[in-house]
């Protein structure tokens, strides 16, 4: 069962996505978040907590996770920092994004502009960090948890604003290779390029008001584009079930095995060319 690994020993290493500040956020950039009872507000610079696997079992794949929390916070704990430990054991270097809050209060941002650039400039530098954390650029996913499902959405299976590259790290992809969407919220459905989306794993609730109806609009788009995609809606559930440990229903504790079956039948947790990842000696940034 896909369950949550054990408090590191030491903090996970964090990096900013801009080296002086997202667009238009530079002068926040040094502003200090608020954290309250975990969750996570006031972000103004953009980051990547980094949480790799023992590298006895590292298989090079990559997920960068998403928090949900309604872009007035992050659920930084029980939707970024508890499924990154928990894709470790699968071998899985995951990367847990900070991105701006549109909805924050007294917030100037936007969904699609920014939330959704923080996570396509995620993609890309991962991508293009690629051979410094032993990762497979050709294997590199997302998985986003109710707000952070509608930036998944946003990225994987709508169409990219027109940008002008600040730097290298711009001009590299931003495409993931796959998707997983945790009780999406309904922004970006209906997508508008499912043609070229990755395939996807989509769950959600029978009784989520917010977001069954969005995921399963999704997963018909996808499934009509012939996109390979897997989807699990589960009876007499409610929103926010996180990886399932406070749930009483045995089919909600295990819906994270079931992700774990997708992705291994998908072969995103096979290393191409090679019967082993080697482990980096490289220092943690």
């Amino acid at each position: 069962m896909l369950v949550a690994a054990p408090a590191a020993a030491q903090q996970a290493p964090v990096v900013a996505l801009w080296p002086n500040g997202a667009p238009g956020s530079e002068a926040r950039r040094t502003e200090a978040e608020t954290v309250r009872d975990s969750y996570v507000s006031n972000v103004h610079n953009p980051t990547l907590t980094i949480y790799r696997p023992a590298p006895s079992h590292a298989n090079g794949a990559a997920v960068i996770v998403a928090p949900g929390g309604g872009h007035r916070m992050l659920v930084w704990i029980n939707e970024g920092e508890v499924p990154a430990k928990a894709l470790n054991r699968y071998g899985v270097t995951t990367f847990v994004l900070k991105y701006r809050l549109a909805r924050d209060p007294g917030s100037s941002y936007d969904i699609e502009r920014d939330a959704a650039a923080d996570l396509r400039r995620a993609v890309r530098w991962v991508r293009a960090h690629a051979s410094d954390y032993a990762i497979d650029p050709a294997r590199i996913g997302v998985m986003g948890f109710s707000a952070g499902g509608e930036l998944v959405s946003l990225v994987a299976d709508n169409p990219a604003p027109a940008q002008t590259p600040m730097d290298a790290i711009d001009r590299v992809s931003a495409r993931p290779d796959f998707q997983v969407l945790v009780y999406p919220g309904p922004l970006g459905t209906p997508a508008k390029a499912v043609a070229n989306a990755p395939p996807a794993f989509l769950v959600a609730g029978s009784l989520d008001q917010c977001c069954a109806t969005s995921a399963m609009a999704l997963y018909s788009q996808l499934r009509s584009a012939g996109v390979s995609a897997e989807l699990h809606l589960y009876a007499d559930t409610d929103h926010a079930f996180n990886l399932g440990t406070r749930s009483e229903r045995i089919s909600i504790q295990h819906w994270p095995d079931r992700l774990a079956d997708w992705l291994a039948d998908g072969g995103w947790l096979i290393p191409h060319g090679s019967a082993k990842i080697p482990p980096v000696s490289r220092k943690e940034p």
